[in-house]
């Protein structure tokens, strides 16, 4: 009895541990949105995208609310944004985004995440060209034709579209976000997006298998405990 709520104690910490983390990394990046661009969300349609993608990761209001003050005041700390790129376990690739307040310390942070778990860092430009800028959304419905239709009658330019498991996955290039989503939300009132974001897509996978997908976990895992990492983009496809 005591192991097991130990062991559940230790889940639930870990639980908030990585909510406290999510929370952290969009106050940091709605900031930094919101005093470059403008706190008000409907003249700042990167700010509306990071809003909206809070609220369904449940941030709570006061953590968007901090942000938007912050950056309203015009204080706070200075953010410049790095990107870093390497090769992670088995030749896979890896694009690590921060937002930074001290470079040497994320370069260095960074690296020792890639070096610690049998990966290596690239020089800029190393990997990024292999992936491409997409805006993606995932939602629950049957007619992938029927939805291309919509976006084709929006002139909207589609990446690509697929059918699986009753989700649809629409690619299309990140300029097309806004386009794609209004033409979405018009005709289909009711769309739950289940991904509704701006990524980078991978335009070939790399299979990892043994201990290959042990490195790369323990990667992926360093890379989320680094306050400055904002996203992690790859092409790995873990083989069962």
């Amino acid at each position: 009895m005591g192991r097991a709520y130990q062991n559940k104690k230790e889940d639930m910490a870990k639980t908030a541990g990585a909510k406290t983390k999510v929370y952290s990394k969009y106050g940091r990046e709605i900031y930094v949105c919101a005093k470059s661009g403008g706190i008000d969300p409907d003249g700042n349609l990167s700010l509306r995208r990071l809003i909206d993608n809070a609220k369904k990761d449940q941030v709570p209001a006061h953590v968007i609310k901090n942000a938007l003050d912050k950056a309203a005041g015009g204080g706070g700390e200075d953010f410049a944004a790095a990107r870093y790129e390497g090769f992670g376990p088995g030749g896979c690739m890896v694009i690590v985004d921060c937002l930074t307040d001290n470079s040497k310390r994320t370069f260095a942070d960074v690296r020792n995440c890639f070096t610690k778990n049998a990966s290596k860092l690239g020089g800029p430009g190393a990997v990024a060209h292999l992936f491409d800028h997409q805006a993606v959304f995932v939602f629950k419905a049957e007619d992938d034709e029927a939805v291309l239709e919509i976006l084709m009658m929006a002139d909207v330019d589609v990446s690509d579209i697929e059918l699986e498991d009753g989700l649809i996955t629409v690619l299309t290039p990140n300029t097309e976000y806004f386009k794609a989503k209004t033409a979405l939300l018009e005709a289909m009132p009711e769309i739950d997006f289940e991904m509704d974001d701006i990524s980078y897509e991978p335009q070939t996978l790399t299979v990892l298998t043994g201990d290959d997908v042990t490195d790369f976990e323990g990667l992926l895992n360093a890379l989320n405990d680094c306050d400055d990492v904002q996203k992690v983009y790859h092409n790995a496809e873990i083989n069962g």
